[in-house]
């Protein structure tokens, strides 16, 4: 049965899926949703979900990591219930928990001075580009292939691409003009050469460079400090800004975020996901210099947005970001949980004659089904693709919820325990042994 076809099912989840496909397109409202059973979820708590046929999943997935502290974790929602029935939208002036928000970011993320919210990354990624070429009056953004930052026209392109299409012309969708695809060029990760070839081929035209401090839209490469100190050489010297996209390493690896840990300051850090616990929210910070310079502050460049700021949203944001400063254990808990999963995985495959690799940070982890070295994504075109999609696939059979599609990465939440990373490698185990007997190991 493949995740577009459930002829012949006849589950609740199953008949649910058959309905919207009568209102929605394809059932779902983003494409990377319709990935097979469970169809529908219906339940959330802690770190379990439960479908529409009452079977209950361990949830790795984590909606793609925007759940930090667990699945209505009750710091947070109490703090919205609070929020609900006071102020709500009126479109007019500043909130009290709009202030508190920018108050708490500020503090927290190392090279903010001042910040923006927005309501999901690709709308505070939007913002920083649209920012970075007013700044610079350059027209050129410099991403990495495998990075992935929002849906938005300038940076769509070379995410997971193939091996015929990795590091040329590989858009993420029709409809985007030549003119947004070609004025973004790319890099390989981890390789200072190739950012510095393309600062040569395109001489003072590069407004920014962009990336994901760890590319966990393709797992987890972990960057080497040499690179990142690279980038923010060269960036400065070039007059670019150096942006971090830390929508998905933002508060979950560090309070302050990944540039907290690697202690390296960019120009603009975009952020979300995690930060609200799952609430619609994200944002935009940097120094005031540069933030100054939208139109709220009587600048040239444009800040809009009606939802921008919302009492429900910012007050998830405040519940969650003072829980982890509160709570400083939770970074050494998940990271050991982390660890265990990674250090288990790594025995499992050595024990079955797997080539695979285990990889992540903190409380993100990925099993790459191929040998090491891993440095950027060259290594990960050597994927077997097929025996991870199959192991997401079957872990999330036996009850485990990995989002079957290749390189995905999977997130350990403030509401998992060493029994649940246990429990997972046990199931893994037999999960393994099932890929290689097979034969899907190639």
């Amino acid at each position: 049965m493949t995740p577009a076809d459930h002829t012949g099912d006849t589950s609740t989840g199953a008949k649910l899926l058959t309905a919207a496909r009568d209102v929605i397109p394809g059932g779902v409202n983003s494409a990377t949703r319709l990935v097979g059973a469970p169809y529908v979820l219906t339940e959330a708590a802690g770190a379990y979900v439960t479908d529409a046929d009452g079977r209950r999943y361990l949830d790795y997935h984590a909606a793609f990591g925007a759940i930090l502290l667990g699945h209505n974790a009750p710091e947070v929602d109490d703090a919205v219930r609070r929020a609900v029935g006071g102020i709500d939208l009126v479109g007019w002036g500043v909130t009290e928990p709009e202030i508190e928000l920018a108050r708490l970011v500020v503090e927290t993320i190392p090279s903010a001075e001042q910040m923006i919210s927005a309501m999901s990354g690709s709308e505070a990624v939007a913002q920083a580009v649209r920012l970075a070429r007013a700044v610079t009056d350059r027209p050129l953004i410099l991403k990495f292939q495998g990075g992935f930052h929002g849906w938005q026209d300038a940076v769509a392109r070379n995410v997971i691409s193939t091996p015929e299409r990795a590091y040329g012309r590989d858009p993420l969708s029709r409809g985007i003009l030549d003119d947004a695809i070609e004025s973004t060029v790319i890099a390989e990760f981890n390789d200072l050469d190739s950012v510095r070839e393309l600062y040569e081929r395109y001489p003072e035209r590069i407004a920014a460079v962009i990336l994901e401090p760890i590319p966990h839209n393709v797992g987890a490469l972990v960057p080497e400090t040499e690179f990142l100190q690279g980038l923010r050489t060269i960036t400065a010297e070039q007059g670019s800004l150096l942006i971090f996209d830390e929508v998905i390493t933002g508060f979950r690896h560090a309070l302050g975020g990944y540039q907290q840990i690697c202690g390296i300051r960019p120009d603009l850090t975009t952020f979300g996901k995690a930060m609200g616990n799952g609430y619609p929210i994200a944002g935009l910070a940097g120094p005031r210099a540069l933030m100054e310079r939208f139109s709220s502050a009587g600048g040239d460049v444009l800040l809009a947005g009606t939802f921008n700021g919302n009492a429900v949203s910012s007050a998830a944001g405040i519940a969650t970001i003072t829980y982890l400063r509160d709570h400083p254990d939770f970074y050494e808990r998940t990271h050991a949980l982390g660890d265990r999963m990674r250090t288990g995985l790594g025995a499992i495959v050595s024990e079955l004659g797997i080539p695979a690799v285990p990889a992540g940070f903190g409380g993100v982890f990925a099993l790459y089904f191929t040998e090491g070295p891993i440095r950027g994504y060259r290594d990960l075109l050597r994927d077997n693709d097929e025996a991870y999609v199959a192991f997401h696939r079957r872990m999330t059979d036996r009850g485990f919820l990995m989002l079957p599609l290749a390189l995905k990465r999977n997130h350990i939440s403030a509401a998992h325990t060493e029994e649940d990373v246990d429990r997972t490698l046990e199931a893994a185990r037999e999960v393994l042994r099932s890929v290689r007997d097979d034969g899907l190991l190639g």
